[in-house]
């Protein structure tokens, strides 16, 4: 359907295929985006075993600095630094290889 608009002009409504096109489109995007927060909970998950890990092996050493003398804050500071390096070095590649990878 068509309509005359003034000065000779043609107005209608978009076709169904560029309808269907942009609903896919908008579909895609959303999996995508399901998709990364997945991969981001895994990775969160990922690293909380890690640490989990990291402080049961290394009991013996949180020990050893307590009775040296460190309390707990620079205890966490140390472990929570340990974590959180890694996983910024990480997602920083994965950023830059994203990047690579779309251009």
């Amino acid at each position: 359907m068509t309509a005359r608009a003034a000065a000779g002009t043609a107005v209608g409504r978009p076709s169904d295929a560029l309808a269907a096109k942009r609903a896919t489109e908008t579909t895609f995007s959303a999996l995508f985006l399901g998709l990364g927060a997945v991969a981001l909970l895994v990775g969160g998950i990922g690293v909380a075993n890690t640490m989990v890990s990291s402080v049961l092996e290394r009991r013996k050493e949180i020990g050893l600095r307590r009775a040296l003398g460190a309390n707990k804050g620079q205890i966490r500071g140390q472990l929570l630094t340990e974590s959180v390096a890694p996983s910024c070095l990480g997602g920083l590649a994965g950023t830059v290889l994203g990047v690579l990878a779309t251009a």
